[in-house]
């Protein structure tokens, strides 16, 4: 009972390209418990989408994943390494036990095919229930993610809804097996503030109710404040920061986690420009030695030309960084 929803252990996937290896996701481990919502953020380019293609098993050539372990214990207390797992397998966990909600909603949706009949076929490929039960399950998603007229809505093909709406329902499709672990890849980037906080809402009830684990891969930062409870930062490929939501947000401690909340538009003074990360995030395919944030971070000395290990300090936060910030308590 104590086993985490998602245990992912020195994870490690590698493009094999004419130019070289890019390492885009480099030893990279986490959990995520039940109920518990896990934020990964970073900028883009830093392996956040890689991480969930890579547990999910959508790693096309000339990717692959060479490394680690991907553990999921479902709600009847069955263990899988997802590595270990046959093609066929892995079928019959994607959209039952696991379910993926993408930034993009025509990576879900098949544009010939009426909403009705995407949705039902995916209630009855992993359950034996009615067709009339699965309609209905369809339709309840629909209202859930605040589509209005659910039962007309059904009978609609994806070119008839705007993007926003195409993504609720790809978000409704997720939703439907009510699946141990979801992950999520940005997915309320083309929606309004209103329909982003109502799914917003929806996802943590679900988690809260269900049991459900939930994995938010975004770069912004204010959505992760108010949804998860941890949150693990990523650069380059690794985990450079992780710990409790409010810990980690509020004291960061790597000088990468501490620019992405600085860069944060609601965080500067009226009048004054923006501050932002100097430089470029590097290559994969050409990586610094050392660590490798070190060519736009102010606190670099030759330490630094030595790969920072991941380290877990007294407060249970991780940490990659040889001259972690420390950020004095607000006097009361």
């Amino acid at each position: 009972m104590n086993k985490p929803t998602l245990l992912v252990e020195h994870l490690e996937t590698q493009f094999f390209t004419r130019a070289g290896v890019a390492r885009a996701v480099d030893d990279v481990s986490f959990s995520v418990g039940r109920g518990e919502i896990m934020g990964l953020v970073g900028e883009s380019g830093s392996g956040k989408s890689m991480t969930g293609y890579s547990i999910m098993g959508l790693i096309d050539a000339p990717g692959r994943v060479v490394g680690g372990r991907i553990e999921l214990s479902s709600r009847d207390g069955v263990t899988r390494d997802l590595r270990q797992l046959t093609p066929e397998q892995m079928r019959n966990v994607r959209g039952n036990r696991i379910a993926m909600i993408f930034q993009d909603p025509m990576m879900t949706l098949n544009p010939v095919l009426r909403i009705d009949t995407q949705m039902i076929e995916a209630v009855l490929a992993h359950e034996k229930v009615g067709k009339a039960a699965a309609r209905e399950r369809a339709r309840d998603a629909l209202a859930r993610v605040g589509i209005p007229s659910p039962d007309e809505r059904l009978l609609a093909y994806p070119h008839q809804f705007s993007g926003g709406m195409r993504q609720r329902v790809a978000i409704a499709i997720a939703l439907l097996n009510k699946p141990d672990l979801i992950i999520a890849d940005e997915p309320t980037t083309a929606l309004d503030v209103t329909i982003q906080g109502q799914i917003l809402y929806e996802m943590q009830k679900l988690c809260s109710e269900s049991g459900t684990a939930l994995i938010w891969i975004t770069h912004d930062l204010s959505v992760v404040a108010g949804l998860a409870d941890s949150v693990c930062v990523m650069y380059a490929g690794k985990i450079v920061e992780a710990g409790d939501v409010h810990q980690v947000l509020e004291r960061p401690a790597h000088p990468y986690t501490h620019g992405l909340i600085a860069s944060a538009p609601s965080r500067n003074p009226r009048g004054v420009p923006l501050r932002q990360i100097p430089g470029m995030t590097p290559s994969l395919l050409n990586l610094p030695a050392g660590c490798a944030f070190r060519a736009r971070c102010s606190f670099a000395t030759e330490a630094c030309l030595q790969p920072p290990p991941l380290e877990t300090g007294a407060d249970g936060r991780r940490l990659r960084c040889f001259h972690p910030i420390v950020v004095q308590p607000e006097a009361a």
